[in-house]
């Protein structure tokens, strides 16, 4: 039996050791709205009034260390955003708020943003080029890669004199 086409992720859990600094990245920095709280215990965070994209909770890891390498656990959760432009915009703010990144890649379907919050989550942030772009073998199939993604040509999609598509290639920084 396949998993029917409509199936999608709801959303993720994440188990943070101080609820308020978890908070002032997703919220403060990324921009999610806080939907519910439960104390010092729990939150529940949503972009666009969904009751909640990631939940974030203290009961097993209050003051807790992040895991050691080498262990099994969350490698990255995925946020997606709608455009380029908007992820030109996300980029912007990590670089006001002075988080680092792991990373920034091309993968022909989309462009992502790695990073890590502060309990060391693994952080992906990135938009999907629209399917007819993605890229393909010569016998259809698609043929996603990696290629380093240029930041300044990312940023200046966030002028609004460019447009949210640039269908140059991507160039080293």
């Amino acid at each position: 039996m396949a998993i029917p086409a409509g199936t999608r992720i709801g959303h993720v859990h994440l188990k943070v050791a101080d609820l308020d600094r978890a908070l002032a990245f997703y919220c403060g920095v990324l921009g999610f709205d806080l939907m519910q709280r439960f104390g010092s215990q729990a939150a529940f965070i949503s972009a666009g009034g969904y009751h909640h994209h990631i939940g974030l909770n203290t009961w097993e890891s209050n003051g807790g260390h992040p895991p050691a390498p080498g262990t099994t656990g969350l490698y990255h959760l995925a946020i997606v955003y709608p455009t380029r432009r908007a992820l030109a915009d996300a980029l912007k703010t990590l670089i006001a708020h002075k988080i680092p990144l792991d990373g920034a890649a091309d993968h022909g379907v989309s462009e992502a943003l790695y990073l890590r919050d502060p309990d060391q989550n693994g952080v992906e942030l990135y938009w999907d080029r629209p399917r007819d772009e993605w890229p393909r073998s010569p016998s259809g199939e698609l043929a996603m890669y990696t290629r380093p993604l240029n930041l300044h040509h990312l940023l200046a999609t966030s002028d609004d004199s460019i447009p949210d598509r640039i269908s140059e290639g991507p160039k080293d920084l």
